[in-house]
């Protein structure tokens, strides 16, 4: 297939929607939906990834990942972009998506909304799998799409040699690069399935030219046939067009990321009946708690008197006596109030954070423990700023604990702390979700 990327027009296609192994090529979307997901704030390049045992353990070409190691997202981009690492391209589904099943179900979607109808991707590396299939015009389709999707990332299928992390690689298609005036990208691929496989570019003045192979029998053979169809595309190419770009894909048809499972605190019941809270032991009694039950013991007292006096006024009347009337004592709530416990000085005003219940917002997130408090809140300060949308009406708590300061997210709904949790623990942070009462 020959392209001109200005407009998306095609110049040449032989067998182009004849459904192949891609093999390297597939790192192509694997490098879009990273940059998809930077862009739409799941991941940053600085966020450190975790090598998995599956990652670290993926066939040649590779950088030699360990498990367990932690390497930034960025080398990770480099290392796939530009030596065609498989244990770094693994590992970017992982952090993406949770799982390598997963980022490949997003890959399938992107692949849609970039209407590459006759591509299914099972992995984020290429290597020959069963069902592993596309086509010369859905690859070209994509590398116009990382062309002028993300123009800011396209630099690096240029580069001949960069750092990635662990080490200096080399680009597996510098020989195009170093031969081919204008080249500038963008992605070799091999396996004995596939063949050699290219999809390059080439910018010359103001117009640029996308070709791509599949099958070739050999590096230096798959080069050769690009350059002469680079030099077609060139030919047939107006010298000028109007620059129409592609359309990037609506953010509705990729599928959130799979669910982590996250461990969370059991939820404490209400109760039924609640007892009564004693009185604070700083406090002395009101004066009206204190009329309060000055009132009532009164009450009693008055109308224990009343009694008496009616039955013996009853009495006394028979024998032609005057009843006189119990009136109540006017000193009796001063006399009570003057013999209570001398009030104390009210101890200093304390201003307590808490989480806010209302409308079940008592769920929250620990981030984990920290040597010093200033780490802590440094640490909760720079979350929220990264996760400003789920985090953004929850209160920041530092707790001084046995092992050090723990750092929280406190006055969360169940759900905006659950959907904050996976997308921190998609960045490699480690988060864990807390119920009420926690």
């Amino acid at each position: 297939m020959v392209l001109d990327a200005r407009t998306g027009e095609v110049l040449h296609s032989r067998n182009a929607d004849t459904r192949l192994h891609p093999a390297s090529l597939t790192k192509m979307m694997t490098l879009y939906v990273v940059f998809d997901a930077i862009r739409r704030g799941e991941i940053t390049l600085e966020t450190k990834v975790k090598i998995s045992r599956k990652a670290a353990a993926e066939q040649p070409s590779k950088l030699g990942l360990k498990a367990g190691q932690r390497i930034a997202l960025r080398y990770l981009i480099r290392g796939a972009s530009v030596k065609s690492a498989n244990d770094a391209a693994t590992a970017l589904g992982e952090a993406i998506s949770g799982s390598e099943a997963a980022f490949a179900r997003r890959m399938n979607a992107m692949a849609k909304a970039l209407g590459m109808t006759n591509t299914t991707f099972k992995n984020a590396h290429g290597l020959t799998e069963n069902g592993h299939m596309s086509t010369a015009r859905d690859m070209t389709t994509l590398g116009r799409h990382l062309i002028y999707d993300y123009p800011q990332y396209y630099n690096l299928f240029s580069r001949q040699t960069t750092h990635a992390g662990v080490k200096q690689v080399s680009n597996t298609n510098r020989r195009l690069l170093q031969n081919y005036k204008g080249a500038d990208g963008i992605k070799t691929g091999y396996t004995r399935a596939a063949g050699f496989n290219l999809v390059a570019s080439a910018e010359r003045g103001n117009e640029r030219v996308i070709a791509t192979v599949f099958g070739g029998t050999s590096s230096a053979a798959r080069n050769a046939r690009v350059a002469e169809l680079l030099d077609l595309g060139f030919k047939r190419a107006p010298s000028r067009a109007k620059l129409s770009k592609p359309r990037r894909p609506v953010l509705g048809t990729i599928p959130a990321q799979e669910p982590k499972v996250i461990k969370v605190a059991p939820t404490i019941t209400a109760r039924s009946k609640s007892p009564r809270p004693l009185q604070r032991p700083d406090r002395a009694p009101s004066e009206d708690m204190l009329l309060a039950i000055v009132e009532s013991v009164d009450n009693n007292v008055i109308n224990a008197r009343n009694d008496v006096a009616t039955r013996a006024a009853q009495n006394e009347t028979l024998a032609g006596a005057t009843v006189t009337p119990v009136r109540r004592p006017q000193n009796l709530v001063q006399a009570a109030i003057d013999t209570a416990e001398p009030r104390r000085k009210p101890a200093a005003r304390r201003i307590v954070t808490r989480a806010s219940t209302s409308g079940g917002r008592h769920w929250s997130i620990s981030l984990g423990r920290y040597t010093t408090r200033n780490r802590a809140e440094r640490l909760l300060l720079k979350t929220a700023l990264q996760e400003i949308g789920t985090l953004d009406d929850a209160l920041r708590k530092v707790v001084n604990r046995p092992r050090g300061w723990e750092a929280n997210f406190v006055g969360l709904s169940q759900s905006k702390a659950t959907l904050a949790c996976q997308r921190l623990n998609a960045r490699g942070h480690d988060c864990e979700v807390r119920g009420p009462g926690a």
